[in-house]
């Protein structure tokens, strides 16, 4: 076990990373930053597509577009999170939102396929609905430093409830462009004023995270000489594990999910719309519920404890005959299948050093949202073969082996709370 030496209050510290010690800190704005920024990814995934058909581009084109989207952000969170070690957290949080605000009004000015693909790969817009962007690593490293041990995994329920109800209201905002069309606007003029809105956004979160305190200062002597360090075989484990589950989860991604019940159950679009409304309510609320539990049973127990048998729902629901039956353990599922979110990102960053910190959260994020990229096509293959049910199937069985290996292998590592 990686260690390191406690200050006053008990808590980890490292060469040059204290906590910070103002009543109540400033955990509040990295809540209120998420929640714009996850507002605006909200709509600026859903319009995406339809802008950029819009200008001219073919399906094949906004695939790849989509793509180099998926990598560039990939790319930018595995070097923002090295490049944190020695850098002011606060000061990247502010060049991260500026970017964000050149990539909304770039896009309001790109009309050739050449600009579109360059804005989308250095840009801040993630056509998908993970958690890969540039700002992961910074505000998880930040959001551990204004918290105390105790109340970390709190924090982070709280960052990842207020992010999906932020995201699930920019989704519903995304039928803006129609109403301005309503009021004399073109359809394109309308869809750019969207994008207008994504870089106020980036504006707003910009002056948010000013008001963050400034990291601590260092000196040369006290820099350490690798992002990751006395950690980096614990954050190397579980990002191969982290990255098991996320290829296991790809099998049923909720348009697959979707695939499979308008196939097996002829199901309405208004229904899967209301059913797929109350899985993300559901999902979202039970994030506190994640970190009451946790400081009950411990944060590995809790995320597997909880995953398993969200695993064995989404089996049952993929064999059980019933309609409303399926419906109900696919619910049961989404009330349990999260709870593992704050969990998971507070016990990565309990169990390194404080320096090590953005490089966990990407090196530990990105394999996942690669890993996840690479099972749906086989998901789509067993569809097409008319085997509908397998996907979701292997999805539970991977993950149970998944939490089974992660309990095992991390059963004793401890973080400061649970000792």
């Amino acid at each position: 076990m990686t260690q390191s030496l406690r200050n006053s209050e008990g808590n980890y510290v490292g060469p040059g990373d204290v906590k910070d010690q103002r009543k109540g800190g400033r955990a509040a704005d990295i809540y209120a930053a998420r929640a714009f920024r996850d507002f605006g990814d909200g709509f600026a995934a859903v319009l995406l597509p339809v802008y950029l058909a819009a200008i001219g581009l073919g399906p094949l084109e906004i695939g790849v577009v989509a793509t180099a989207a998926l990598l560039g952000s990939a790319l930018l969170t595995l070097g923002i999170g090295f490049l944190a070690v020695r850098a002011d957290r606060r000061i990247l949080l502010m060049a991260a939102s500026g970017l964000m605000v050149a990539t909304g009004l770039a896009y309001t000015q790109s009309s050739t396929y050449a600009l579109v693909l360059l804005v989308a790969f250095i840009g801040t817009i993630n056509p998908s609905s993970g958690s890969v962007s540039i700002f992961v690593p910074l505000e998880h490293a930040v959001l551990s430093r204004l918290v105390a041990d105790a109340h970390r995994t709190k924090a982070f329920a709280r960052y990842s409830l207020l992010g999906a109800l932020a995201a699930s209201v920019g989704a519903l905002a995304a039928t803006s462009p129609d109403f301005l069309v309503t009021t004399g606007m073109s359809r394109l003029a309308a869809l750019k004023a969207m994008f207008v809105l994504y870089a106020a956004l980036g504006v707003a979160g910009g002056l948010t995270y000013a008001r963050i305190p400034a990291g601590p200062k260092t000196s040369p002597q006290e820099e350490p000489a690798a992002a990751l360090g006395p950690s980096r075989v614990i954050v190397y484990k579980l990002a191969a594990l982290f990255s098991i589950d996320a290829f296991a989860g790809g099998f049923a991604v909720q348009s697959l999910i979707a695939l499979w019940l308008f196939s097996k159950f002829g199901l309405s679009l208004s229904t899967a719309g209301v059913f797929f409304f109350w899985s993300g309510v559901l999902s979202a609320v039970s994030f506190p519920i994640a970190a009451w539990l946790s400081s009950r049973i411990g944060l590995v127990n809790t995320m597997v404890f909880t995953h398993i048998p969200s695993s064995v729902c989404l089996i049952v629901a993929a064999v059980i005959p019933s309609r409303d039956a399926a419906l109900a353990f696919l619910l049961l599922r989404s009330a349990l299948s999260q709870m593992d979110v704050p969990t998971r990102s507070s016990y990565v960053m309990a169990v390194v050093t404080p320096p090590e910190r953005p490089a966990a959260a990407s090196v530990t994020s990105v394999p996942r949202s690669l890993a996840a990229a690479a099972s749906p096509a086989i998901a789509g293959a067993l569809f097409a073969a008319g085997l509908e049910a397998w996907p979701l199937v292997i999805c539970g069985a991977l993950k149970i082996l998944y939490d089974l290996a992660l309990l095992w292998a991390f059963r004793h590592i401890k973080p400061p709370e649970e000792r």
